[in-house]
Order: structure tokens, then sequence, then C-alpha cells
């Protein structure tokens, strides 16, 4: 088994801080200092001491293996016999560039030419084995008609060139480890990919459960407030809750090819991927068209009686995407982001396991960043870079995170407008659909209405005309409805800046009443 463990200097200075003030809480670890503390450890000889670690220390994957080429956290060259970065000496006159950079250059080469570079130096070998650029590689040039074998590079070369004699397990000669290699920067997806949830990340759960709840009182106390529940039970009727294993799917489903990131699979073959991968990214089968592409699929599932009423439907079959069939591995899932077109959405797990952080319309969480039209979003490269480096911070909060662990046969309600980050604890398989009722329909339009609705809008190719086409067919389906709930909208409005009378006859700055004559 490998390990995590915080260096020798971090655990004396650690043992310091402890003696001075002993009732002090720990600070969550920040990017910096979890590279520069984790020392990595990989004799067998350890593992019994390995596993008695402190409270707060980081544990890698019992199926982890040591990192391919060597790389070292740069807070490791401090406890080196040797003071040189081969990594700066290998560079030459690019060293001068920060290692986003020289990846940046790296990508812009193809396959041939990554390789030319890989006898250059220890460190261009290094850079130019860097796993991501082959999956790049992988799926612009190959699509989906590739088999994973455990490493893109492999892939690539067993795939482009199967002469060169690469084996199904991804082996062709072997890798070499580079002395005195260190980088965060390249350190850091072997170590995302590599670690283990800690127990503290998966404690907190404080999202409202019910069971057996009207709709009435969902609507009253959860649609109309905007807020997360999680509903148990709902799910027991669907046939998918009892058929959909893996075997099942690649029966049904057979040659048909399904969205996963930027290219489409066969079942069989993503599941072969699923069960090799070791990324800190794993790819994701998020299919918007899966009812359509099987229909027998879209029939063993119904919407819960809670999410009926969907009115963009109106549009038929020009409503944006609404439904998706979503399946990943353990480690895959989706980045803090806020769901399509202002719309409210469910989420159901027919198989495994999701841990869920929410936050509402009005808190933007820790590390991420959004641009001041909302059209784009930049948060941490891993959710497991976000928890390593953000999740921390939260404690402390007024405002703290929605968050739970949903299982299968569980739904999750996420309200329009919130934050919310998902990972699959294990190989998980979810239906989720975004949806609007009357209780979100305004927000939608107003939504749809935006200057920048061209980029804003998703689901759709007509992003322009979405709002008019979708205005008209509810004035026409429900005539009247608008004007009535813009009026109820105006009215709790107007009740909201009311001054109440204690108001107006107190002076906030005082404390005391005023008297006006």
């Amino acid at each position: 088994m490998l390990s995590c463990s915080r260096s020798l200097l971090s655990k004396a200075i650690s043992k310091n801080k402890k003696s001075k003030n002993k009732k002090r809480p720990r600070k969550s670890i920040s990017k910096k200092r979890a590279y520069d503390d984790i020392k990595v450890v990989v004799e067998e000889e350890e593992e019994e001491e390995m596993e008695e670690e402190e409270e707060g220390e980081f544990s890698l994957k019992s199926s982890a293996s040591s990192n391919t080429h060597g790389v070292q956290p740069l807070g490791n060259l401090f406890f080196s016999t040797s003071s040189v970065n081969s990594r700066n000496t290998g560079l030459g006159n690019l060293r001068v560039l920060s290692d986003e950079l020289v990846l940046d250059i790296f990508g812009l080469l193809d396959g041939p030419q990554l390789g030319v570079l890989a006898i250059v130096s220890k460190s261009f070998y290094v850079f130019s084995n860097h796993e991501p650029l082959w999956r790049n590689l992988v799926l612009d040039n190959l699509k989906g008609e590739f088999l994973f074998n455990g490493f893109w590079k492999s892939t690539y070369v067993a795939s482009c060139y199967p002469s060169f004699g690469v084996h199904r397990n991804g082996s062709y000669g072997g890798c070499f480890k580079v002395r005195d290699f260190f980088s965060d920067y390249l350190f850091q997806s072997w170590l995302c990919a590599n670690l283990e949830m800690k127990p503290e990340w998966l404690e907190r759960d404080n999202i409202v459960r019910k069971k057996g709840m009207s709709v009435e009182e969902f609507v009253l106390n959860f649609e109309e407030l905007n807020k997360p529940v999680l509903l148990e039970g709902c799910l027991d009727n669907w046939d998918a809750l009892e058929k959909w294993d893996r075997e099942y799917l690649v029966k049904v489903c057979d040659d048909v090819r399904f969205a996963v990131g930027p290219v489409e699979m066969k079942l069989e073959d993503y599941f072969r991927y699923s069960d090799l991968v070791r990324e800190e990214r794993p790819l994701y089968l998020f299919d918007p068209k899966f009812a359509e592409k099987v229909p027998k699929l879209g029939m063993e599932y119904e919407v819960p009686m809670y999410f009926q009423e969907d009115l963009f439907s109106v549009l038929g079959n020009e409503r944006p995407d609404y439904r998706w069939v979503i399946i990943g591995p353990a480690g895959s899932g989706s980045s803090f982001h806020i769901d399509p077109n202002s719309t409210s959405a469910w989420n159901a797990i027919i198989k495994g396991s999701k841990k869920w952080v929410l936050f509402p319309p009005d808190v933007v969480p820790p590390g991420v960043h959004p641009s001041p039209d909302g059209s784009e979003v930049a948060c941490p490269v891993s959710i497991i870079e976000w928890f390593m480096n953000f999740y921390g911070a939260t404690k402390n909060w007024k405002k703290r995170p929605i968050e739970c662990i949903c299982k299968a046969g569980e739904v999750i309600f996420v309200p329009n407008g919130w934050w919310h980050l998902v990972i699959n604890l294990e190989e998980s398989i979810a239906i989720t659909q975004n949806y609007v009722s009357r209780r979100n329909l305004l927000n939608v339009l107003d939504f749809l209405k935006r200057p920048n609705a061209s980029t804003l809008v998703s689901g759709t190719r007509d992003r322009v005309n979405l709002h008019d086409k979708f205005r008209s067919a509810i004035e026409s389906s429900f005539p009247g409805d608008i004007d009535r709930l813009e009026k109820i909208a105006e009215e709790k409005k107007a009740l909201e800046k009311k001054v109440s009378f204690w108001d107006s006859v107190s002076d906030s700055k005082v404390g005391a009443f005023k008297f006006s004559f």
C-alpha cells in the first residue's frame, strides 16, 4: 500500500505549533503546502507505520503506483542529496518558462514530434510524456475509435503505429525514471489521480431528507424557497433501478455510441476505459440523446411526481437539451457550475453513490471565479484539487454549503442558480433532467433575454430566438399565466420594500426614536 506523509520538516513545524497552542485548530492545507509537505513513500515495509496516520494527512489509493517518471513535488528538493533540479538543466533556455507554458507549447505538436523531443534531454522526456498531451491527441485524432489500455500514450501508439508492438496492457518497453526532477505542476496530475477522499470531506451531511412528501409540501417548502432537498423512495417503481447494470446496458445498447467528453464511444469500450483509468479528470459519459438512441432506456424510468410540470415541453422538439444519462468511474464528476438556462434540476442515482456540495446563488464557492457576464468559470483543474485546497475554508463560513452523499434509489433536487460540485465515490449510473415550472418560469425568461444570451444559452442551436419562441409558446398554451406570475412577483417585491412602522420611527444609526414635526 502506498501512503502519503508530510516531510520531516513539516512534522517538526507542526509539533512545535502544537506545543505552543494545543487548542489551535488545524488549518486547511493549501496547494503549495500540500505539494511541499507531502513526501511519497513507496517502501512496502513502511505500510504498517503509514496506516497510523495523523489526522489531516493524505492517503493514496491502494491501487496507486509510483509516479511514472519519478517526478517529485518541489518541496522534496530540500531533502534531496542533489541541489540541482534536472527540470531546469534539461530545458536549457526554456527553463525560464512555467511548466504550464512549456506544456502549452508541447500541446501544439503531434505524436511523432513529441516522440522526437523525448530524446533531446531527460527534462524534455518527462514533459513530452505528460499523459494529458497524449489524451488530447487520442481524442482529437482517433475520436471514439480506440481501445484504452491504461495509458494514453500507449493507446495512441497502439492505434496509430501497431507495428511498434504495444501490448494490450499498455507496456511497450517500460518508461524511465528521471532522478532529481522536481515540479509541483507535473506532480499534481498524478497526486490528484491517486488521492483517496479524506473521511472529513465525506462527513458533513446537512441536506434536508424527505420520504413520502406530498407534491404540495415540496412546492411550498422547497421549490418556492429555492432550497435543495434529498428525496427518498420515489424511484421504487423504476425498472432501471433493478435492471441497469453493466451487462444489461452493454447488451441493450449494443453498438450505439454515447457522448463521452468530446467524443462518442460504445458502452463496452467506455467500461474498459473506466476499469483502467487513473487520471485526475476521468472522462464522463454524459449523453443528452440516450432515450432517442435507445428508446428502451427512456421507457425504463419516469419523472418523479415532484417534477411533472416541465414548461419547456411546450417547445416540442425545439426545446433545449434537458435529460442525460450519466455514467462514470470513481473520481469522475462535474466541477462547480450552475445548471444551464436558469433551470432547476433533479438527479436520480441508479447505481453507485455521489458526493454533492452546493452553494446558494449569492455565494460563489471558494476557488471559483466566474466572469462578470457568467459565460465562463475559472476553477481548479480537478475536483480533488478543490477539496485539497478550498474545502477546509468553508468550515468557518456563516453560509456553509449544503452537502450530502446521494446513494442508489435517491433523488436530489437542485434549485436554479445554485452552484454545485459532484464527484462519484464509486462507479455510478444516474439520470438527470433540467426543467422549468411556474415557480421558475420568470427567471428562465429573464435569463433567455439577456443581451449576451447567444453565449449563455446552451443545449439548442437557436440561442438568440429561444426567448421569443418560448414566451410565445407559453402564452399560447397557458394564456394569462405570465401576466399573473409577473403581477405576483411585483406584489412580493413591493411587500419586501415596504417600510414597517418601527422602521419609520426608529433611527437606525443611534437605535432611538426619531420625531419629525
